[in-house]
């Protein structure tokens, strides 16, 4: 059975100068309403490693982090059906309104795509030629399967674009 899901809110201010895009949150966030919500999600890890801040498990204080760090966050997707939590189960698809966030937020220089879902349904949305980079990332997924290792080799592109 298909359940049609919705994203979050974007976290982002105008401080923000990097946006960080995964596809859609999956059963794990939705349930506990917070991004990157399953333990074995290796984002929060990765961004606290990067910065060189303490690990917490408080959501609102790693909400704090990324907008210290001007790092805002959001899905490509607004609402899908899915079984699971598997992007490759995404159907019937609807895109948030990324080029209106940008144009709220023009603080904003890069985008981040957290897993190739989001980086193609990105690539679908802004076009080829769009004004700001957009970088694809390895996934933060469990699912993923490179080493932890390897993801924050790949992640720390982000501090140098801040």
């Amino acid at each position: 059975m298909q359940n049609r899901i919705s994203s979050f809110s974007p976290i982002i201010d105008n401080a923000s100068k990097i946006l960080i895009l995964g596809s859609i949150p999956g059963v794990k966030s939705l349930e506990k309403q917070q991004y990157y919500g399953h333990p074995q999600n290796k984002f929060w890890k990765i961004i606290f490693e990067l910065f060189h801040e303490e690990f917490t498990e408080n959501y609102k204080e790693r909400i704090a982090i990324l907008k210290k760090h001007h790092i805002a966050l959001w899905d490509v997707i607004d609402s899908c059906e899915r079984k699971g939590s598997l992007d490759s189960e995404i159907k019937n698809e609807e895109a948030n309104q990324i080029p209106e966030l940008l144009e709220e937020y023009p603080n904003v220089k890069a985008i981040f795509c957290n897993g190739g879902k989001s980086y193609k349904n990105l690539q679908k949305l802004l076009g080829k030629n769009f004004k700001i980079p957009v970088y694809l990332l390895p996934s933060t997924s469990p699912l993923h399967t490179i080493s932890f290792e390897k993801k924050l080799e790949d992640w720390k592109m982000i501090v140098e674009n801040i």
